[in-house]
């Protein structure tokens, strides 16, 4: 056979093996059964009454009357979601069982401890519930009204400016460190056990200033007890449009996102992820879902609205947050 018809002959043998593979694949998606065909499990490694919970409820309420089956949370609070995470890694990759979380469990507390699982490849991100802002306050007595004083003022200073945290590792303290590594100053970190023990402390003066979510710090700020400096999110947050981003202050790097992820084991078929997405997507265009996520300045914006930028963002965080744990000596 010459060789010309020879390697077109080949050419038709593997587009037809090509071909026959992805009719394959398509038939054992086909020969699956239908999903869901039992309560999905919704894991949130918190106790109920936080952000996780909250949210993991708001999904299970939009989303399950849809599937015809009941969305049950759990949880499962203790070692800042590392138990929670655990369990739905080693569970069926069958679309029953979910894990709702925010950072610590994902691209924090996996750097800083020997996690049972990786983080990265033995979960895939479904759909972000929600993402906000964090908040920096100081007290009163801090000459700075702005940002670009308070860098200023720490500049002169160095170590000698206190900001609390709800302990090492914890949203505050990262959020500080990285904010510190952009602007080059030294503050000196009082951690403590939970934002509501740091932020009496920054009420008396105790420590200066501090990240924190904004119902930790903005009753305070309400009643003048503390000042309001920036928010941490790239564009300014719509229930607080008067409050600066660091972004905008002149931080061009600065971004720091509290948020609220929906994630399965890593080998769920992906149909079943495009459809809890989609799900979602669509019952957070209800106006009372709407209203929820704006009273908690939660709305997760449009870039990670899809399972694939949610997959992005996860692995950049991962590696932005494990350079200022590096970097910091960040330690629990």
């Amino acid at each position: 056979m010459p060789q010309s018809r020879l390697l077109e002959r080949r050419r038709l043998l593997a587009s037809g093996a090509a071909l026959g593979l992805s009719g394959r694949s398509h038939g054992v998606w086909a020969q699956q059964p239908a999903w869901p065909s039992r309560p999905v499990k919704m894991v949130v490694g918190s106790p109920p009454g936080g952000p996780s919970d909250f949210l993991g409820r708001m999904m299970a309420d939009g989303v399950g009357p849809g599937f015809g089956q009941a969305f049950v949370i759990e949880n499962k609070p203790g070692a800042s979601g590392v138990p929670a995470a655990e369990s739905v890694v080693r569970a069926p990759a069958d679309g029953h069982t979910l894990l709702v979380t925010g950072p610590a469990s994902i691209v924090v507390n996996p750097q800083l401890i020997k996690a049972p699982y990786d983080p990265i490849n033995d979960l895939t991100p479904v759909c972000c519930l929600g993402a906000g802002a964090f908040v920096l306050a100081v007290h009163p007595s801090v000459p700075a009204n702005t940002l670009q004083e308070l860098i200023a003022l720490a500049k002169s200073k160095p170590g000698a400016l206190n900001y609390g945290s709800g302990g090492n590792g914890s949203s505050g303290h990262l959020a500080t460190e990285l904010f510190s590594s952009l602007t080059g100053i030294r503050m000196t970190h009082v951690p403590y056990k939970g934002d509501g023990q740091a932020v009496g402390d920054l009420i008396s003066g105790q420590v200066q200033l501090m990240f924190s979510a904004p119902n930790v710090l903005l009753p305070h700020v309400k009643t003048g007890k503390l000042r309001l400096i920036a928010v941490t999110t790239r564009e300014r947050v719509a229930s607080l449009p008067d409050a600066p981003t660091v972004h905008e202050q002149g931080v061009k790097d600065f971004e720091y996102l509290g948020w609220i992820i929906v994630f399965a084991p890593a080998a769920t078929p992906r149909p079943i992820i495009e459809q809890l997405s989609a799900a979602w997507a669509r019952a957070k265009t209800a106006q009372a879902v709407r209203d929820r996520l704006h009273s908690l300045a939660m709305s997760p914006p449009d870039r990670l609205s899809t399972p694939a930028a949610l997959a992005d963002f996860v692995k950049t965080e991962y590696a932005r947050l494990g350079k200022v744990i590096k970097d910091a000596n960040v330690t629990v």
